[in-house]
Protein backbone atom coordinates (compact mmCIF):
# COMPACT_ATOMS: atom_id res chain seq x y z
CA UNK A 1 0.00 0.00 0.00
CA UNK A 2 1.58 3.33 -1.03
CA UNK A 3 2.26 6.02 1.50
CA UNK A 4 -0.45 8.65 1.35
CA UNK A 5 0.75 12.13 2.25
CA UNK A 6 -0.59 15.53 1.48
CA UNK A 7 2.47 17.72 1.98
CA UNK A 8 0.27 20.81 2.09
CA UNK A 9 -1.12 19.65 5.43
CA UNK A 10 2.27 19.69 7.14
CA UNK A 11 3.23 22.93 5.48
CA UNK A 12 0.09 24.49 6.91
CA UNK A 13 0.96 23.10 10.35
CA UNK A 14 4.41 24.65 10.11
CA UNK A 15 2.80 27.95 9.12
CA UNK A 16 0.46 27.62 12.13
CA UNK A 17 3.36 27.18 14.57
CA UNK A 18 5.31 30.06 13.05
CA UNK A 19 2.29 32.37 13.14
CA UNK A 20 1.55 31.66 16.79
CA UNK A 21 5.20 31.93 17.77
CA UNK A 22 5.36 35.40 16.27
CA UNK A 23 2.13 36.40 18.03
CA UNK A 24 2.93 34.93 21.44
CA UNK A 25 6.51 36.26 21.51
CA UNK A 26 5.64 39.92 22.23
CA UNK A 27 2.87 38.86 24.62
CA UNK A 28 5.21 36.58 26.57
CA UNK A 29 7.99 39.20 26.60
CA UNK A 30 5.71 41.84 28.10
CA UNK A 31 3.95 39.47 30.50
CA UNK A 32 7.21 37.90 31.69
CA UNK A 33 8.74 41.34 32.24
CA UNK A 34 5.63 42.57 34.07
CA UNK A 35 5.71 39.51 36.31
CA UNK A 36 9.41 40.10 37.00
CA UNK A 37 8.63 43.67 38.08
CA UNK A 38 5.75 42.41 40.21
CA UNK A 39 7.83 39.74 41.96
CA UNK A 40 10.59 42.24 42.68
CA UNK A 41 8.13 44.76 44.12
CA UNK A 42 6.44 42.01 46.13
CA UNK A 43 9.76 40.95 47.63
CA UNK A 44 10.69 44.53 48.49
CA UNK A 45 7.27 45.15 50.06
CA UNK A 46 7.57 42.00 52.18
CA UNK A 47 11.06 42.90 53.41
CA UNK A 48 9.93 46.46 54.16
CA UNK A 49 7.02 45.16 56.25
CA UNK A 50 9.40 42.91 58.18
CA UNK A 51 11.71 45.87 58.87
CA UNK A 52 8.85 48.17 59.92
CA UNK A 53 6.23 46.02 61.70
CA UNK A 54 4.10 49.08 62.50
CA UNK A 55 3.02 49.20 58.83
CA UNK A 56 0.48 46.52 59.71
CA UNK A 57 -1.65 49.07 61.56
CA UNK A 58 -2.21 51.00 58.32
CA UNK A 59 -3.89 47.99 56.71
CA UNK A 60 -7.38 49.57 56.96
CA UNK A 61 -6.22 52.72 55.13
CA UNK A 62 -4.52 50.60 52.50
CA UNK A 63 -7.78 48.74 51.93
CA UNK A 64 -9.71 51.99 51.50
CA UNK A 65 -7.17 53.20 48.93
CA UNK A 66 -7.46 49.97 46.95
CA UNK A 67 -11.26 49.75 46.78
CA UNK A 68 -11.74 53.47 46.09
CA UNK A 69 -9.21 53.32 43.24
CA UNK A 70 -10.89 50.26 41.72
CA UNK A 71 -14.35 51.79 42.06
CA UNK A 72 -13.40 55.10 40.46
CA UNK A 73 -10.93 54.01 37.81
CA UNK A 74 -11.17 50.24 37.46
CA UNK A 75 -14.02 50.00 34.94
CA UNK A 76 -14.73 46.23 35.05
CA UNK A 77 -11.24 45.31 36.35
CA UNK A 78 -12.71 44.21 39.68
CA UNK A 79 -13.94 41.08 37.90
CA UNK A 80 -10.41 39.73 38.25
CA UNK A 81 -9.69 36.16 37.20
CA UNK A 82 -13.36 35.50 36.53
CA UNK A 83 -13.43 38.32 33.97
CA UNK A 84 -10.41 36.84 32.20
CA UNK A 85 -12.09 33.42 32.06
CA UNK A 86 -15.39 34.88 30.84
CA UNK A 87 -13.61 36.69 28.01
CA UNK A 88 -11.88 33.47 26.98
CA UNK A 89 -15.21 31.63 26.99
CA UNK A 90 -17.01 34.37 25.10
CA UNK A 91 -14.94 37.32 23.85
CA UNK A 92 -16.93 40.51 24.13
CA UNK A 93 -16.14 43.70 26.00
CA UNK A 94 -12.53 42.69 26.44
CA UNK A 95 -10.12 42.90 29.36
CA UNK A 96 -9.08 46.49 30.12
CA UNK A 97 -5.36 47.23 30.04
CA UNK A 98 -5.76 49.25 33.23
CA UNK A 99 -6.22 45.90 35.00
CA UNK A 100 -2.43 45.37 34.85
CA UNK A 101 -1.29 48.40 36.87
CA UNK A 102 -4.30 48.27 39.17
CA UNK A 103 -3.90 44.64 40.22
CA UNK A 104 -0.10 44.95 40.42
CA UNK A 105 -0.19 47.97 42.73
CA UNK A 106 -3.20 46.66 44.67
CA UNK A 107 -1.46 43.37 45.40
CA UNK A 108 1.83 45.01 46.39
CA UNK A 109 -0.03 47.39 48.74
CA UNK A 110 -1.94 44.48 50.25
CA UNK A 111 1.31 42.67 51.03
CA UNK A 112 3.14 45.81 52.19
CA UNK A 113 0.60 46.39 54.94
CA UNK A 114 0.15 42.75 55.95
CA UNK A 115 -2.85 41.39 54.09
CA UNK A 116 -2.86 37.62 53.62
CA UNK A 117 -2.89 36.97 49.87
CA UNK A 118 -0.99 35.36 47.03
CA UNK A 119 0.37 36.28 43.62
CA UNK A 120 -1.07 33.97 40.96
CA UNK A 121 -4.22 36.04 40.47
CA UNK A 122 -2.13 39.11 39.75
CA UNK A 123 -0.01 37.29 37.16
CA UNK A 124 -3.05 35.76 35.44
CA UNK A 125 -4.85 39.09 35.26
CA UNK A 126 -1.79 40.88 33.92
CA UNK A 127 -1.34 38.12 31.35
CA UNK A 128 -4.92 38.38 30.15
CA UNK A 129 -5.01 42.17 29.98
CA UNK A 130 -1.68 42.43 28.16
CA UNK A 131 -2.73 39.77 25.65
CA UNK A 132 -5.96 41.70 25.01
CA UNK A 133 -3.89 44.65 23.72
CA UNK A 134 -2.72 42.59 20.73
CA UNK A 135 -6.15 41.34 19.63
CA UNK A 136 -6.99 44.29 17.38
CA UNK A 137 -3.49 44.86 15.90
CA UNK A 138 -3.32 41.16 14.98
CA UNK A 139 -6.89 41.33 13.60
CA UNK A 140 -7.89 38.14 15.36
CA UNK A 141 -11.24 36.46 15.03
CA UNK A 142 -13.16 35.18 18.05
CA UNK A 143 -11.49 31.77 18.07
CA UNK A 144 -7.97 33.17 17.84
CA UNK A 145 -8.81 35.75 20.51
CA UNK A 146 -9.63 32.93 22.92
CA UNK A 147 -6.30 31.28 22.16
CA UNK A 148 -4.27 34.47 22.61
CA UNK A 149 -5.94 35.28 25.92
CA UNK A 150 -5.26 31.72 27.11
CA UNK A 151 -1.63 32.17 26.05
CA UNK A 152 -1.45 35.33 28.15
CA UNK A 153 -2.74 33.41 31.17
CA UNK A 154 -0.17 30.67 30.54
CA UNK A 155 2.66 33.17 30.29
CA UNK A 156 1.66 34.82 33.56
CA UNK A 157 1.24 31.59 35.49
CA UNK A 158 4.40 29.97 34.13
CA UNK A 159 6.46 33.06 34.90
CA UNK A 160 5.20 33.76 38.42
CA UNK A 161 5.97 30.25 39.72
CA UNK A 162 8.80 29.25 37.39
CA UNK A 163 6.78 26.26 36.15
CA UNK A 164 6.33 26.68 32.39
CA UNK A 165 4.77 23.29 31.66
CA UNK A 166 2.30 23.74 34.51
CA UNK A 167 1.45 27.20 33.20
CA UNK A 168 0.53 25.80 29.77
CA UNK A 169 -1.64 23.00 31.17
CA UNK A 170 -3.25 25.26 33.78
CA UNK A 171 -4.37 27.79 31.15
CA UNK A 172 -6.18 25.00 29.28
CA UNK A 173 -7.52 22.99 32.21
CA UNK A 174 -8.84 25.83 34.37
CA UNK A 175 -11.52 26.90 31.88
CA UNK A 176 -13.83 23.92 32.36
CA UNK A 177 -14.10 20.94 34.70
CA UNK A 178 -13.25 17.67 33.01
CA UNK A 179 -12.34 18.98 29.56
CA UNK A 180 -9.52 20.78 27.75
CA UNK A 181 -9.32 22.59 24.42
CA UNK A 182 -6.21 21.32 22.70
CA UNK A 183 -6.40 23.90 19.92
CA UNK A 184 -4.57 26.30 22.26
CA UNK A 185 -1.95 23.79 23.46
CA UNK A 186 1.02 24.88 21.34
CA UNK A 187 0.43 28.65 21.75
CA UNK A 188 0.04 28.21 25.52
CA UNK A 189 3.17 26.09 25.76
CA UNK A 190 5.23 28.60 23.78
CA UNK A 191 3.87 31.54 25.75
CA UNK A 192 4.47 29.89 29.13
CA UNK A 193 8.03 28.85 28.31
CA UNK A 194 8.89 32.27 26.91
CA UNK A 195 7.14 34.08 29.77
CA UNK A 196 9.26 32.18 32.28
CA UNK A 197 12.38 32.87 30.19
CA UNK A 198 11.81 36.62 30.07
CA UNK A 199 10.98 36.72 33.79
CA UNK A 200 14.18 34.93 34.83
CA UNK A 201 16.19 36.98 32.31
CA UNK A 202 15.59 39.97 34.61
CA UNK A 203 17.38 38.09 37.40
CA UNK A 204 14.25 36.96 39.22
CA UNK A 205 14.56 33.66 41.07
CA UNK A 206 11.98 31.33 42.56
CA UNK A 207 11.84 29.56 45.90
CA UNK A 208 13.25 26.04 45.78
CA UNK A 209 11.32 23.36 47.65
CA UNK A 210 12.79 19.98 48.53
CA UNK A 211 11.51 16.56 49.53
CA UNK A 212 14.39 14.88 51.36
CA UNK A 213 15.94 11.48 51.79
CA UNK A 214 13.40 10.18 54.30
CA UNK A 215 10.74 10.22 51.62
CA UNK A 216 13.11 8.80 49.00
CA UNK A 217 13.67 5.68 51.09
CA UNK A 218 10.00 4.66 50.85
CA UNK A 219 9.56 5.45 47.15
CA UNK A 220 10.71 2.50 45.10
CA UNK A 221 12.97 3.37 42.14
CA UNK A 222 10.86 1.41 39.66
CA UNK A 223 7.70 3.38 40.55
CA UNK A 224 5.88 0.41 42.08
CA UNK A 225 3.20 1.50 44.50
CA UNK A 226 3.44 0.85 48.21
CA UNK A 227 -0.23 -0.06 48.92
CA UNK A 228 -0.14 1.10 52.54
CA UNK A 229 1.46 4.43 51.64
CA UNK A 230 -0.98 4.91 48.77
CA UNK A 231 -3.91 4.27 51.10
CA UNK A 232 -2.62 6.85 53.58
CA UNK A 233 -2.16 9.40 50.79
CA UNK A 234 -5.72 8.79 49.58
CA UNK A 235 -7.04 9.44 53.10
CA UNK A 236 -5.00 12.63 53.31
CA UNK A 237 -6.14 13.66 49.84
CA UNK A 238 -9.78 13.52 50.88
CA UNK A 239 -8.85 16.06 53.57
CA UNK A 240 -6.96 18.12 50.98
CA UNK A 241 -10.02 18.20 48.74
CA UNK A 242 -12.27 19.22 51.62
CA UNK A 243 -9.78 21.97 52.54
CA UNK A 244 -9.95 23.30 48.98
CA UNK A 245 -13.74 23.20 49.15
CA UNK A 246 -13.72 24.97 52.53
CA UNK A 247 -11.42 27.73 51.28
CA UNK A 248 -13.57 28.42 48.24
CA UNK A 249 -16.85 28.36 50.15
CA UNK A 250 -15.65 30.52 53.03
CA UNK A 251 -14.23 33.09 50.60
CA UNK A 252 -17.45 33.29 48.56
CA UNK A 253 -19.59 33.37 51.71
CA UNK A 254 -17.55 36.12 53.34
CA UNK A 255 -17.71 38.17 50.15
CA UNK A 256 -21.49 37.98 50.21
CA UNK A 257 -21.67 38.75 53.94
CA UNK A 258 -19.49 41.84 53.53
CA UNK A 259 -21.72 43.13 50.75
CA UNK A 260 -24.92 42.47 52.69
CA UNK A 261 -23.87 43.77 56.10
CA UNK A 262 -21.47 46.57 55.16
CA UNK A 263 -23.38 48.75 52.72
CA UNK A 264 -20.67 51.42 52.40
CA UNK A 265 -18.21 49.79 50.00
CA UNK A 266 -15.05 51.48 51.32
CA UNK A 267 -15.79 50.31 54.86
CA UNK A 268 -15.61 46.65 53.85
CA UNK A 269 -11.79 46.48 53.80
CA UNK A 270 -11.74 48.41 57.09
CA UNK A 271 -13.85 45.70 58.71
CA UNK A 272 -11.77 43.01 57.00
CA UNK A 273 -8.52 44.62 58.19
CA UNK A 274 -9.87 44.88 61.74
CA UNK A 275 -10.66 41.16 61.70
CA UNK A 276 -7.21 40.32 60.35
CA UNK A 277 -5.54 42.48 63.00
CA UNK A 278 -7.70 41.06 65.76
CA UNK A 279 -7.07 37.43 64.85
CA UNK A 280 -3.35 38.11 64.45
CA UNK A 281 -3.23 39.69 67.93
CA UNK A 282 -5.16 36.75 69.36
CA UNK A 283 -2.76 34.23 67.81
CA UNK A 284 0.29 36.16 68.97
CA UNK A 285 2.14 35.65 65.67
CA UNK A 286 2.39 37.34 62.28
CA UNK A 287 3.33 34.13 60.48
CA UNK A 288 -0.05 33.98 58.73
CA UNK A 289 0.21 37.45 57.15
CA UNK A 290 1.60 38.27 53.73
CA UNK A 291 2.51 35.63 51.22
CA UNK A 292 3.73 33.07 53.76
CA UNK A 293 6.56 31.50 51.76
CA UNK A 294 9.03 32.24 54.55
CA UNK A 295 9.29 34.44 57.64
CA UNK A 296 11.46 37.37 58.64
CA UNK A 297 13.66 35.24 60.92
CA UNK A 298 13.40 31.97 59.03
CA UNK A 299 11.64 30.42 62.00
CA UNK A 300 7.96 29.97 62.73
CA UNK A 301 5.25 28.74 60.38
CA UNK A 302 5.76 29.11 56.62
CA UNK A 303 5.55 27.08 53.44
CA UNK A 304 9.28 26.36 53.51
CA UNK A 305 9.25 25.31 57.17
CA UNK A 306 6.22 23.05 56.66
CA UNK A 307 8.58 20.58 54.95
CA UNK A 308 10.46 20.05 58.22
CA UNK A 309 9.36 18.36 61.43
CA UNK A 310 7.81 20.85 63.81
CA UNK A 311 7.45 23.50 61.11
CA UNK A 312 3.68 23.84 61.53
CA UNK A 313 1.02 23.32 64.17
CA UNK A 314 -2.09 21.19 63.75
CA UNK A 315 -4.18 24.30 63.04
CA UNK A 316 -1.76 26.37 60.97
CA UNK A 317 -3.62 25.51 57.78
CA UNK A 318 -6.92 26.82 59.17
CA UNK A 319 -5.58 30.19 60.33
CA UNK A 320 -3.98 30.88 56.94
CA UNK A 321 -7.20 29.81 55.21
CA UNK A 322 -9.31 32.08 57.41
CA UNK A 323 -7.10 35.17 57.18
CA UNK A 324 -6.76 34.84 53.40
CA UNK A 325 -10.52 34.44 52.95
CA UNK A 326 -11.14 37.57 55.02
CA UNK A 327 -8.46 39.55 53.19
CA UNK A 328 -9.63 38.75 49.67
CA UNK A 329 -13.36 38.83 50.30
CA UNK A 330 -13.25 42.28 51.90
CA UNK A 331 -11.69 43.99 48.88
CA UNK A 332 -7.91 43.54 49.08
CA UNK A 333 -6.07 42.26 46.02
CA UNK A 334 -3.85 39.26 45.38
CA UNK A 335 -4.07 35.64 44.42
CA UNK A 336 -5.33 32.57 46.19
CA UNK A 337 -2.85 29.96 45.01
CA UNK A 338 0.16 30.68 47.23
CA UNK A 339 -2.06 30.73 50.35
CA UNK A 340 -3.45 27.42 49.08
CA UNK A 341 0.13 26.14 48.94
CA UNK A 342 0.51 27.23 52.57
CA UNK A 343 -2.76 25.56 53.58
CA UNK A 344 -1.86 22.34 51.78
CA UNK A 345 1.73 22.11 53.01
CA UNK A 346 0.83 22.79 56.66
CA UNK A 347 -2.19 20.48 56.54
CA UNK A 348 0.01 17.80 55.01
CA UNK A 349 2.59 18.29 57.76
CA UNK A 350 -0.11 17.93 60.41
CA UNK A 351 -1.56 14.78 58.84
CA UNK A 352 1.88 13.26 58.35
CA UNK A 353 2.30 12.90 62.10
CA UNK A 354 -1.08 11.19 62.41
CA UNK A 355 -0.63 8.86 59.42
CA UNK A 356 3.02 7.97 59.87
CA UNK A 357 4.14 9.43 56.53
CA UNK A 358 7.36 11.48 56.09
CA UNK A 359 6.50 15.11 56.74
CA UNK A 360 8.22 16.48 53.65
CA UNK A 361 6.47 14.02 51.33
CA UNK A 362 2.95 14.70 52.60
CA UNK A 363 3.64 18.45 52.83
CA UNK A 364 4.65 18.38 49.16
CA UNK A 365 1.56 16.42 48.15
CA UNK A 366 -0.66 18.75 50.19
CA UNK A 367 1.08 21.74 48.58
CA UNK A 368 -0.24 20.77 45.14
CA UNK A 369 -3.37 18.80 46.09
CA UNK A 370 -5.26 21.56 47.92
CA UNK A 371 -4.51 23.80 44.95
CA UNK A 372 -5.87 21.07 42.65
CA UNK A 373 -9.08 20.81 44.66
CA UNK A 374 -9.73 24.54 44.89
CA UNK A 375 -9.01 25.26 41.21
CA UNK A 376 -10.20 21.95 39.67
CA UNK A 377 -6.91 21.51 37.82
CA UNK A 378 -5.55 18.08 38.87
CA UNK A 379 -3.41 17.48 35.80
CA UNK A 380 -1.69 20.87 35.97
CA UNK A 381 -1.02 20.39 39.69
CA UNK A 382 0.43 16.94 39.12
CA UNK A 383 2.82 18.43 36.55
CA UNK A 384 3.65 21.21 39.02
CA UNK A 385 4.67 18.56 41.55
CA UNK A 386 7.12 17.12 39.05
CA UNK A 387 8.52 20.54 38.12
CA UNK A 388 8.98 21.53 41.76
CA UNK A 389 9.90 18.29 43.51
CA UNK A 390 11.00 15.75 40.88
CA UNK A 391 9.42 12.91 38.90
CA UNK A 392 10.20 10.12 41.39
CA UNK A 393 7.03 10.95 43.32
CA UNK A 394 4.80 11.22 40.26
CA UNK A 395 2.37 8.40 41.11
CA UNK A 396 1.75 9.86 44.58
CA UNK A 397 1.38 13.38 43.21
CA UNK A 398 -1.25 12.15 40.78
CA UNK A 399 -3.04 10.21 43.52
CA UNK A 400 -3.14 13.26 45.78
CA UNK A 401 -4.26 15.71 43.10
CA UNK A 402 -6.90 13.49 41.50
CA UNK A 403 -8.56 12.49 44.76
CA UNK A 404 -8.44 16.05 46.08
CA UNK A 405 -10.04 17.23 42.83
CA UNK A 406 -12.84 14.70 43.23
CA UNK A 407 -13.56 15.41 46.89
CA UNK A 408 -13.58 19.18 46.51
CA UNK A 409 -16.92 18.65 44.82
CA UNK A 410 -18.48 21.04 42.35
CA UNK A 411 -16.94 24.09 43.94
CA UNK A 412 -13.91 26.25 43.33
CA UNK A 413 -12.34 29.66 43.71
CA UNK A 414 -13.20 30.58 40.10
CA UNK A 415 -16.99 30.76 39.79
CA UNK A 416 -16.78 31.38 36.03
CA UNK A 417 -15.35 27.89 35.54
CA UNK A 418 -17.64 25.93 33.24
CA UNK A 419 -18.71 22.32 33.57
CA UNK A 420 -17.26 20.10 30.87
CA UNK A 421 -17.92 16.75 32.54
CA UNK A 422 -19.33 16.59 36.06
CA UNK A 423 -17.45 14.80 38.83
CA UNK A 424 -18.53 11.38 40.02
CA UNK A 425 -21.23 10.93 37.35
CA UNK A 426 -23.33 13.77 38.75
CA UNK A 427 -25.09 14.13 35.44
CA UNK A 428 -27.52 16.70 36.82
CA UNK A 429 -24.61 19.16 36.81
CA UNK A 430 -23.69 18.66 33.16
CA UNK A 431 -26.27 21.16 31.96
CA UNK A 432 -25.02 23.88 34.33
CA UNK A 433 -23.13 26.64 32.58
CA UNK A 434 -20.63 27.35 35.36
CA UNK A 435 -19.80 26.82 39.03
CA UNK A 436 -21.63 30.00 39.93
CA UNK A 437 -24.97 28.60 38.81
CA UNK A 438 -24.36 25.33 40.70
CA UNK A 439 -23.46 27.22 43.86
CA UNK A 440 -26.54 29.43 43.63
CA UNK A 441 -28.78 26.39 43.24
CA UNK A 442 -27.20 24.57 46.17
CA UNK A 443 -28.93 24.75 49.55
CA UNK A 444 -27.01 26.31 52.41
CA UNK A 445 -25.43 24.12 55.08
CA UNK A 446 -27.80 25.15 57.83
CA UNK A 447 -30.91 24.84 55.70
CA UNK A 448 -29.95 21.22 55.05
CA UNK A 449 -29.16 20.51 58.69
CA UNK A 450 -32.33 22.05 60.07
CA UNK A 451 -34.74 21.38 57.23
CA UNK A 452 -38.08 20.10 58.66
CA UNK A 453 -38.74 16.46 57.99
CA UNK A 454 -41.63 15.47 55.79
CA UNK A 455 -44.02 13.56 58.09
CA UNK A 456 -46.57 12.71 55.42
Amino acid sequence: MPIRWDVREHLSLGKYVTRWFLMTLPVAALVGSAVALFLWLLHEATVLRWEFPWLLYFLPLAGIAIVVTYTRYGKNSDGGNNLVMEQIHQPGGGIPLRMTPLVLLGTVITHLFGGSAGREGTAVQMGGSIAQVFVNPFKLNEGDTRILLSAGVAAGFGAVFGTPLTGAIFALEVLALGSMRYNALIPCLMASVMGDFFCTAWGIGHTQYHIGNAAMQIVLPDFHIDPLLAGKIILASVAFGLAGFLFAEITHTFQRIFKQLVKVYWLRPVVGAALVLGITWMLGTRDYLGIGVTTATGEGVSIVNAFTAGGATYWSWFWKLLLTAITLSSGFKGGEVTPLFFVGATLGAALANLLGVPVDLLAGIGFIAVFAGATNTPLACTIMGVELFGSQYLIYFATGCFFAYLFSGHSGIYLSQRIGFAKGNHLDHDDQSCLRSIREDRSSLFSNLFKPKDRS
